[in-house]
């Protein structure tokens, strides 16, 4: 008896997988790619022949290289599971870099492949929901419900190599024939690739596990081999006490002492402060900025592989016998503390001061108390803040510092107006204001120590200036806001005659450009630590320390500036 197909099996249309792929190299070309095309074109006028011209050519180059990509990588067995996870990923990608104007870049994609399960659930939110449902579940559902072509494998061989070479000389064609248009746009957007979607996070993922594999993370390369404690730190001075306090998202725009309009910091400006108002971070991300800035090397020499595979200045600390503890409210030290002690604060540690997913920073004050009565000797303790990490700045501090109002309630900034946003922000750097000052009040009080504290943030943060939320953008292209943090320093008389330092000569130095390069040549040299790695001109107190035996004169001029 002759098998009767079912209505509903005779309706499934029957594709090619070049046809396939050529479809969903469309889709994803016209519909996920609305971050790439507003870059390129945002203001463009598309009445204008030329500009259509321009704008329909480049559409054809994404669709036929994204095509001739999938075509050369998949079969006919692979397609459809591997086009389902392309859309689900692509999907999610659109919507982040459409809500938030992501770069997914190398740099990037490693900040989501290593974040937290906290700090990724504030970022999942059921806006995304119908946004899955229409740009996911929908083309996934109509890829399973399409029937692959089968063909004899000399065949297939065949036309896909005639279909992979055709997408490449029209992509080519496209180009050329408006190649003046199209180049001078691509020159003023080099950035733009890395918002091709997928071909942005898929080029950068291979990279990262290209990267792992020839070169697997092993024991860090030894530096500073020579380093020894210098006379200063041996002539019967009091143990040393320094506190590393690493902010996190805060920029210099809204930070009160760095000349923010509006008062942000009133409890530390009643201190005796060394501040410096614009520090250049070495990255738009703490996977960057952090390893970076405790590196010798810094932004000024960057070189990603050599600091991910050198000690950092704390291995330097330890290996002179000064005791180093790392005490984590964030998503790690990202390879700084390796080998050294380091506690993560889990979100359940205090109900007063956690919500069991993340804590406020007034939890790290019990923590340091504890790490200074465990050590005995020389002691540096670095404690990495939650400070204003986003979107929800709202969280990051209790309702006692809700000073500025209204604010911006909603982890979906785009939900919320500019100025609830800023007033949610604003209120998280007044909460670090008096974290640091708390902090500051207790190493006063610590009198068989010499204390100190020095702070700096991370990296800034965009609030939505020029369409731009969040951090991370391409380090070239990236706002000020993003790249200028604020820096603090406060020592106290012990710690700074144990270092000859002239107080009047410190102040004097604070106007000069300062990065986040000075912070390993700064700390070895304020805990008196000789080597011929750290460079006197990044130290910002080597020009005001006066020679074992003599007195500097107040006033004597800093020499601090780098040309």
């Amino acid at each position: 008896m002759q098998h009767i197909q079912p209505v509903a099996g005779r309706r499934r249309p029957t594709l090619s997988v070049e046809a396939l792929l050529l479809l969903a190299s469309v889709a994803f070309a016209a519909l996920y790619n609305g971050a790439l095309w507003q870059r390129l074109f945002g203001s463009a006028d598309f009445l204008e022949p030329r500009t259509a011209a321009l704008f329909a050519g480049l559409f054809l180059a994404v669709t036929c290289i994204q095509f001739a990509g999938l075509a050369l990588l998949l079969t006919r067995r692979t397609v459809r599971p591997v086009l389902a996870v392309l859309f689900l990923c692509t999907a999610i990608a659109s919507y982040y870099m459409n809500r938030y104007t992501v770069f997914l870049n190398t740099e990037m994609l490693r900040n989501i492949l290593r974040t937290d399960p906290a700090e990724a659930g504030e970022l999942l939110t059921l806006h995304l929901v119908p946004h899955l449902l229409l740009y996911a579940a929908v083309p996934i559902a109509l890829v399973f419900w399409t029937r692959v072509q089968v063909r004899p494998l000399r065949r297939a061989v065949l036309v896909r190599a005639g279909s992979v070479g055709a997408a490449l000389v029209v992509a080519v064609l496209a180009v050329v024939v408006q190649y003046g248009d199209a180049a001078s746009l691509i020159r003023s957007h080099r950035d733009a690739r890395h918002l091709v979607t997928p071909t942005n996070y898929l080029a950068s993922l291979f990279k990262i596990s290209r990267e792992a594999v020839a070169e697997p993370h092993g024991a860090p390369r030894r530096i500073a081999l020579d380093a020894h404690r210098g006379i200063r730190a041996t002539a019967g001075r009091k143990p040393a006490l320094l506190v590393l306090a690493i902010g996190e998202t805060v920029r210099s725009a809204n930070f009160g002492l760095s000349g923010y309009a509006r008062q942000t910091t009133p409890e530390l400006s009643q201190l005796d402060l060394l501040v410096y108002p614009r520090v250049q971070a070495c990255g738009t991300s703490t996977e960057v900025s952090l390893p970076c800035m405790f590196a010798p090397i810094g932004r000024r020499d960057y070189d990603e592989k050599r600091i991910a595979n050198e000690e950092s200045l704390l291995q330097v600390l330890k290996q002179v016998g000064v005791e180093v503890v790392w005490i984590d409210n964030q998503s790690g030290c990202k390879g700084v503390c390796d080998g050294l002690p380091e506690e993560r604060i889990g979100g359940a540690a205090d109900p007063a001061l956690c919500d069991g997913e993340r804590c406020l920073d007034g939890i790290m004050l019990p923590r340091l108390q504890a790490a200074v009565k465990a050590h005995a000797g020389d002691l540096v303790v670095v404690l990495h803040l939650l400070g204003n990490h986003g979107p929800a700045y709202s969280r990051r501090y209790p309702p006692e510092f809700r000073e500025f109002v209204p604010t911006c309630e909603s982890l979906e900034l785009n939900d919320c107006s500019p100025e609830e946003i800023v007033n949610a922000y604003d209120n998280a750097i007044l909460y670090t204001d008096h974290v640091l000052t708390s902090i500051v009040r207790y190493l006063q009080a610590e009198s068989g120590r010499d204390t100190g504290l020095i702070y700096v943030s991370d990296h800034g943060e965009s609030l939505g200036e020029a369409g731009f939320y969040l951090h991370g953008l391409p380090y070239t292209i990236a706002p000020a806001v993003q790249r200028e943090v604020p820096m603090l320093v406060w020592l106290s008389k012990g710690l700074e005659s144990a270092g000859g330092f002239s107080r009047d000569c410190l102040r004097q130095g604070t106007d000069r450009d300062v990065a986040h390069d000075h912070l390993f040549h700064s700390v070895l040299g304020l805990l008196n630590v000789e080597t011929v790695v750290r460079e006197p001109a990044l130290d910002l107190f080597s020009a005001c320390r006066n020679p074992v035996g003599t007195q500097m004169v107040s006033g004597d001029p800093p020499g601090l500036h780098i040309s």
